[in-house]
């Protein structure tokens, strides 16, 4: 079985982005959260424009927002029918499903560094904190937590900052 894979690509240039410490943060929350094995997720960091066409294509929302996650159904990761969201370039990387040993794809999280700078301030202080915050929350998303109501937002906020206080605060402490 293969190790748990947490990829990332960084396309924009507006802000700094650790791409290795939010794919180390995000693999380091889907252990913690029970994922095992053969699993793989995708981080991808965009600029407003890209971030804002997503928003208003997968949302009807006007405008770039800080983070939103696609998940991947596992029945549905190689449909050949059912592109891959939001980059709709196919199932991704992987095995031919009919070979078996097929990796469990949870999905994309894509964050816009430009809104977490300018969100920052008011929301989780700095810039490292609201990026952690933003990759949490998103992970989060893509294993089913939600905050569609608001039992599920304080069981969702309460879990994300376990995996803060775990995961990000500690290690910022240690440096």
């Amino acid at each position: 079985m293969s190790p748990l894979e947490v990829f990332a690509a960084d396309e924009q240039s507006d802000e700094e982005v650790d791409a290795i410490r939010w794919m180390g943060l995000a693999k380091s929350v889907l252990q913690a959260q029970g994922v095992r094995g053969d699993t793989e997720l995708s981080l991808l960091f965009v600029d407003e424009p890209a971030m804002a066409e997503l928003n208003l294509r997968f949302l009807d929302k006007q405008g770039p927002t800080d983070v939103l996650a696609f998940p991947i159904d596992e029945e549905d990761a190689y449909e050949p029918t059912g592109p891959r969201i939001p980059d709709s370039l196919g199932p991704g990387p992987g095995e031919d499903p009919q070979l078996g040993d097929v990796p469990r794809l949870l999905g994309d999280v894509v964050v816009c560094p430009a809104v977490a700078r300018r969100n920052a301030p008011g929301h989780a202080g700095t810039y490292d904190d609201e990026m952690a915050l933003l990759v949490v929350h998103g992970v989060l998303h893509l294993l089913g937590m939600d905050h569609e109501d608001a039992q599920e937002a304080v069981r969702m906020e309460q879990r994300e900052q376990e995996m803060l206080d775990r995961f990000h605060r500690k290690a910022v402490t240690q440096q």
